[in-house]
């Protein structure tokens, strides 16, 4: 582990950003409730409006914003919320280094010659996890049959259900390693790196949460996934199926409604656009169908009040929001943390980028704690044995490609 923060936004078309050094942050225990930890942050990013500022925030800040509770098992322990200040952001691109803060001196060039040594050496470590579930086939088949029940009363029309891999003896001494190898499986548009104090963040996200840029908001909800062919031909096949499977249109489009619905909390009149569809994107593990809604927001809006109504993002709750996410609540196993929370960074001009965390492993030093979560939205035309596959189809190339 590193004796300073670090954070790496990779989106793997030779550009990212890396963030590194300092010791000013804002932390909140994820333990606490009640510590208004989205007032903090705003009071955070008022204090260093001139800087470039790195963090994430847990799903269970839920519970701040919507007045609910969280008491599933919590096994990796992360905060609910932490933001820092770095020493140094450096912009890297195509081989080319800016710095956007912090000079350069032998301090700053060391640290990010040994990361990019880091990411050019294909030598990796090898890793033995044991990696269990926390429910089995049929409890996890039960809770889908018990959350259509819902569905069928009209309680939901959708909901994100997950379900939580675990290995609690893992002695993590390469966290970069670890790191590189899970993006040489993903090859994901919103991986990130992440390391601070006994936590570590290993995402290969390929989902926004969402993006601000001057006074447009965009959000890039994913519902939809399809298995990767073995052949260009099975390839194509996938894809077209996923285009016009009616099941997975649905499910699309009700976020897409969720997320029209969010934005219209803080959009300008008449703004809100859904630019893109279902529309169909290949990653290296998966077909996504992924839908794209925007928006123009006053140009004093605060980072917090896009949080507090944008905040789950809609794919990983389900519609409505609030209910689906009691549901989560009552019928999950654990504890969502950070999953399905988000990662990213705000500028000093107020701009802003942020993922989804998914595809993603959690790590725990002190408690030697190593998590990785995976879910599918369930609606009334949902088959339990098709949703377990899917949940398979997104996690099994990860975790056995990382102990290859």
């Amino acid at each position: 582990m590193f004796s300073f923060p670090i954070t790496y936004l990779n989106s793997n078309d030779g550009s990212g950003i890396l963030a590194f050094g300092g010791d000013d942050f804002l932390e909140v225990d994820a333990e606490n409730n009640s510590q208004n930890a989205l007032l903090k942050l705003e009071d955070f990013i008022q204090n260093h409006k001139e800087n470039y500022l790195f963090g994430f925030l847990s799903y269970d800040l839920k519970n701040e914003i919507e007045n609910l509770k969280s008491s599933n098992k919590d096994g990796v322990s992360f905060p609910s919320l932490f933001f820092w200040n770095p020493k140094y952001v450096v912009e890297l691109k195509n081989e080319k280094i800016s710095f956007l803060q912090g000079e350069k001196c032998d301090e700053s060039f060391d640290f990010i010659s040994y990361f990019l040594e880091e990411e050019t050496d294909q030598n990796f470590h090898p890793y033995h996890f044991n990696f269990k579930p926390r429910i089995d086939k049929s409890e996890y088949l039960n809770k889908i049959k018990e959350l259509k029940k819902h569905i069928q009363l009209g309680n939901i029309y959708e909901v994100n259900f997950c379900q939580e891999f675990y290995d609690d003896h893992v002695d993590m001494d390469f966290p970069l390693d670890l790191y590189f190898k899970l993006n040489q499986l993903t090859q994901a548009p919103f991986s990130s790196f992440c390391s601070f104090g006994n936590y570590s963040i290993y995402s290969g996200s390929p989902e926004r949460f969402l993006k601000k840029t001057g006074s447009k908001i965009s959000s890039e909800p994913i519902k939809g996934t399809a298995r990767r062919g073995n052949t260009l031909a099975e390839d194509e096949k996938l894809i077209e199926t996923l285009k016009n499977d009616p099941k997975e249109r649905s499910e699309n489009i009700m976020i897409v409604d969720l997320v029209r619905n969010d934005l219209s909390k803080i959009a300008l009149k008449n703004s809100v656009t859904v630019e893109e569809l279902c529309g169909i994107y290949s990653f290296e593990t998966v077909h996504q169908m992924i839908s794209t809604i925007s928006c123009e927001v006053p140009n004093d809006i605060q980072f917090t009040d896009i949080i507090k109504a944008t905040f789950p993002m809609g794919s990983m709750t389900g519609a409505p929001k609030r209910r689906a996410m009691e549901l989560i609540e009552s019928h999950e196993s654990f504890k969502r943390g950070l999953y399905s929370g988000s990662i990213g960074y705000i500028k000093p001009n107020g701009d802003f980028d942020f993922n989804v965390v998914i595809r993603t492993l959690l790590y725990n030093k002190s408690k030697k704690y190593l998590s990785c979560s995976v879910g599918s939205a369930i609606t009334i035309l949902s088959d339990p044995e098709k949703e377990f596959e899917e949940c398979e189809i997104k996690i099994k190339r990860i975790l056995d490609g990382l102990n290859d």
